[in-house]
């Protein structure tokens, strides 16, 4: 990898085939394979993964937003996409290019039929969600009866699939849980499937579903965090599978200033820091409006400077951070990881009590993307 020159995201297109390939290695060959390319693809870039993924030939892709599908139109990607979190106000623009929606409320289920069929759509395809137990968004199992009458009485819209979602697939503590879920949700699907009179694809399982619930495959699986080389900590036989996924991007900047600081000198806003003894500090130009949140200042963040540890000194600055390297051998221009394959999103989330999908996910879109293979 060249050293980098600003501060720059890198993402490692194998990386990513390796984890596509490694999760639907635990599938069934005949079970399809869902890649969850919400939030700018978990903070890396969403038209560049999904055309990546469609190149590997997933099956489905989704989206948590109708504009995210839009982008994804835009930049090529002909295959399916189910839009988990659509509303009203973007129903013609969701039609118009061919998305897919989630329907979880008898509300939206009556606005989208009455939309498709003042378009004269004919047996559009929509995705009906039941609430498990998450208690985020899904209809409740006594809802069947209303659903089949609405679809029943219309030709504009059937039903593709039926899906819900895991609350505590990670947990072992919560297997039982989890286990009531699959038995429900597997109830709802066979009566829903018996009055509609066909069998919609069946999903439930998310990237630690994938890995501890086989039996709760079905007809796809969705797989979000797992593509970008994250499991779950706690997940049952994680330590293994955390090892066989391979985070996908490299956050790198530079040394733009080392400052030597004497004893009760400040650093930074509010005099967050103040030094007990000689240090030196360098200025890096990264910070909170980059994704690095306030919340890694004050020694709790670090990053990698020459393969040692550098911590965060005092607040986090919108553009930038200073970081001890009293102890590391290092110059104005040297190259700085922030997290990568050796030291995780995951490791350096964990120091501000958070998880790699918050930090991943929170890398602005001024830090530049380069993706890399091989």
């Amino acid at each position: 990898m060249p050293k980098a020159q600003e501060t720059v995201l890198e993402i490692d297109l194998n990386a990513l085939k390796h984890n596509f390939e490694h999760l639907k290695s635990r599938l069934h060959n005949d079970t399809m394979f869902m890649a969850v390319v919400k939030a700018f693809a978990y903070g890396s870039d969403a038209c560049t993964i999904a055309n990546y993924l469609q190149n590997l030939q997933a099956d489905y892709f989704a989206v948590a937003f109708v504009h995210e599908g839009v982008q994804l139109r835009k930049a090529g990607i002909t295959t399916p996409i189910l839009v988990l979190h659509p509303q009203s106000a973007n129903f013609n623009a969701l039609i118009q290019n061919c998305l897919e929606p989630n329907l979880y409320n008898i509300k939206i289920l009556n606005e989208f039929i009455a939309i498709a069929s003042a378009e004269k759509l004919s047996e559009y395809p929509i995705h009906v969600k039941f609430n498990t137990g998450l208690n985020r968004l899904g209809f409740a199992e006594n809802d069947v009866d209303a659903i089949v009458s609405k679809v029943k009485g219309t030709s504009a819209v059937k039903i593709k699939s039926v899906f819900s979602h895991l609350a505590a697939s990670e947990d072992l503590n919560e297997k039982t849980f989890t286990l009531n879920q699959i038995e429900k949700f597997k109830a709802i699907a066979k009566n829903i499937t018996q009055q509609i009179g066909y069998k919609p694809l069946l999903h439930l399982c998310n990237t630690s579903g994938i890995l501890n619930y086989p039996e709760a495959h079905f007809d796809m699986v969705r797989s979000g965090i797992g593509l970008y080389g994250f499991g779950i900590p706690i997940a049952i036989g994680t330590e293994k599978d955390n090892k066989n996924l391979k985070p996908i991007g490299t956050l790198k900047t530079i040394i733009s200033q080392i400052h030597s600081i004497e004893k009760g000198e400040s650093i930074g806003y509010n005099r967050a820091f103040t030094a007990d003894a000689f240090l030196r500090s360098a200025t890096l130009p990264i910070g909170h409006a980059d994704g690095i949140g306030r919340q890694y200042g004050k020694g709790k963040g670090y990053v990698i400077i020459n393969n040692q540890r550098a911590y965060i000194l005092g607040n986090v600055c919108m553009d930038m951070i200073m970081v001890d390297v009293t102890n590391i051998d290092c110059k104005e221009g040297d190259e700085v990881i922030v997290f990568g394959p050796s030291n995780t999103a995951e490791n350096l989330s964990e120091t501000a009590s958070t998880i790699s999908y918050e930090l991943i996910t929170a890398i602005s879109q001024r830090v530049k993307r380069i993706f890399v293979e091989g």
